[in-house]
């Protein structure tokens, strides 16, 4: 569920970026803004963009870690920690 919740996410960035860059592109055409300026906002989108995605997913990563913490779930390094210590002591 949490990875349909963030490529629903992923596509809706995707649909948006298409739709500003054809408003962009308009305006360009229009002579409403110059082709280095469009190019340059789309650039600072992109790198914007990229840098929400990084947050996005640095948050997910520590609820979620969180919530295996709350709930004493076991870890992969906990297990295999129990795995080293049984193969120590065998």
């Amino acid at each position: 569920m949490l990875k349909d919740l963030l490529y629903a996410g992923l596509g809706a960035a995707s649909i948006m970026k298409e739709s500003i860059e054809e408003e962009v592109k308009k305006l360009e055409e229009k002579g409403k803004i110059k082709k280095d300026d469009a190019k340059s906002f789309i650039e600072s989108l992109e790198k914007k963009g990229k840098e929400e995605d990084e947050k996005i997913k640095n948050l997910f990563k520590n609820a979620i870690k969180e919530v295996i913490n709350e709930l004493g779930l076991a870890t992969k390094e906990d297990i295999e920690k129990l795995k080293e210590d049984i193969v120590s002591k065998a």
